[in-house]
């Protein structure tokens, strides 16, 4: 959630910021109207308190418990104000940095390209066609729905091997390896800035549990460190996590809903970062620089997209995307996203960090996907296919998969 001071203070700076991001800035004075009667209340509630206690002294015991009702009546309005007021806040994103593109997904901008587009002679087959065998989506809708999917034999390898390359490329950067829950409480899923996710009806809810699915390994590993105070000389935290997460994909359809570039159920590794505010921007970079070195060891062609205002997602201060080559439809995909949400998240969920003079002040926290497996399991199939409909195993990877290249065998 955004600083409240900062609402107050600056009322007009937070509504153009929002409005950028494509919020009505009428939440702005809707949370200020309340904002000022809650305070309104809260030093009524005070000051009777206050009253309260010297008429116990003075044993005024009458006019004591007609005070006491009245603090219980304010109490009672202070309590639907404060849920009032709170939902309002969850409804206001973070504001985006001031040198970023503004507009919708058409204003985003391409920042480099990097890597040779493969030369077919021939015309590319699907991901699908190279290796529908060892994706079997028929059995697993007989057990899950759809858009579900069983990963088998060589693809299955491949997974764990770029796992493992995650791992041994991040882990000497100080990314320190988590795996995280996969449910978390609904107050969590808010306080990490997830209301559209929710509200989208995106997530999905355990209801008996009350206990959200995550839809990123950010959505648990972001807690963490909820509630705590981190020394300044214990920064940055670096974790690289792994997590299968799940999401219903409202509002896609066509294609992308075959095999398993959207589905409801998927498996991801995603790298979080805690960090002092003055080192954020940099760390922000240095995702983005660990998301780069890991697809050019697959050798793999992309490009960096510098993402709109308007196409940020609800908690990002700057967000970074890489699109990856996909040749089928000669066109690059998004397979990863970086941002950096400055300190949003950390005042949702109360993380923060007690500075070298001693202040305790609110984190920054920045997350980045390592690699999400199943996209990036097509632009392998689909960059590395041979004439024969055989696929070549990336260099970097022959060693953990123990081969040079796969061949789909025919459906069992």
């Amino acid at each position: 959630m955004l600083d409240v001071n900062l609402i107050r203070n600056n009322p007009d700076q937070v509504k153009n910021g929002i409005s950028k991001k494509g919020a009505n800035p009428k939440l702005v004075d809707d949370f200020l109207a309340l904002d000022r009667k809650w305070r309104e209340n809260t030093q009524q509630v005070d000051e009777l308190r206050a009253r309260q206690n010297k008429l116990s002294e003075e044993r005024n015991i009458e006019e004591g418990k007609k005070v006491k009702i009245q603090v219980q009546d304010l109490e009672v309005a202070l309590r639907q104000l404060e849920v009032s007021r709170s939902k309002i806040l969850e409804q206001i994103p973070n504001l985006p940095a001031p040198d970023i593109p503004v507009g919708d997904e058409s204003a985003n901008t391409i920042l480099r390209e990097v890597g040779k587009k493969p030369k077919f002679e021939f015309e590319p087959k699907d991901y699908l066609t190279l290796a529908g065998s060892f994706i079997d989506t028929e059995r697993a809708a007989k057990i899950s729905g759809s858009r579900f999917n069983y990963l088998l034999g060589d693809l299955a390898l491949l997974q764990f091997a770029i796992l493992k390359l995650i791992f041994d490329k991040l882990l000497p950067k100080g990314f320190m390896p988590i795996i995280p829950p996969v449910l978390v409480k609904p107050e969590v899923m808010k306080g990490m800035g997830k209301i559209k996710f929710i509200e989208d009806e995106d997530a999905y809810l355990i209801q008996k549990d009350d206990l959200y699915l995550i839809g990123s390994a950010e959505h648990s590993i972001g807690p963490f460190h909820a509630d705590e105070i981190l020394e300044i000389k214990s920064l940055p935290r670096r974790y690289v996590g792994f997590s299968t997460s799940f999401r219903r994909e409202a509002g896609s359809y066509g294609k992308d809903t075959r095999g398993i570039l959207r589905v409801h159920q998927f498996d991801k590794a995603e790298m979080f970062i805690f960090a002092e505010p003055s080192k954020s921007e940099e760390e922000h970079q240095l995702l983005l620089s660990c998301q780069e070195e890991l697809m050019q060891s697959l050798s793999l062609p992309y490009q960096v997209v510098q993402i709109a205002t308007g196409d940020m997602t609800f908690a990002d201060y700057k967000q970074y995307d890489i699109e990856t080559w996909i040749p089928s439809e000669g066109r690059y995909r998004e397979t990863h996203s970086c941002s950096n949400t400055t300190d949003f998240q950390a005042r949702g969920i109360s993380a923060k960090y007690r500075t070298s003079d001693g202040r305790v002040e609110f984190l920054h926290t920045l997350n980045a996907t390592a690699f999400a497996m199943g996209r990036i399991l097509i632009a392998i199939l689909e960059n590395y296919q041979t004439k024969e409909g055989r696929v070549v195993i990336p260099e970097v990877l022959r060693d953990y998969v123990g081969r040079s290249e796969i061949e789909a065998p025919k459906k069992a």
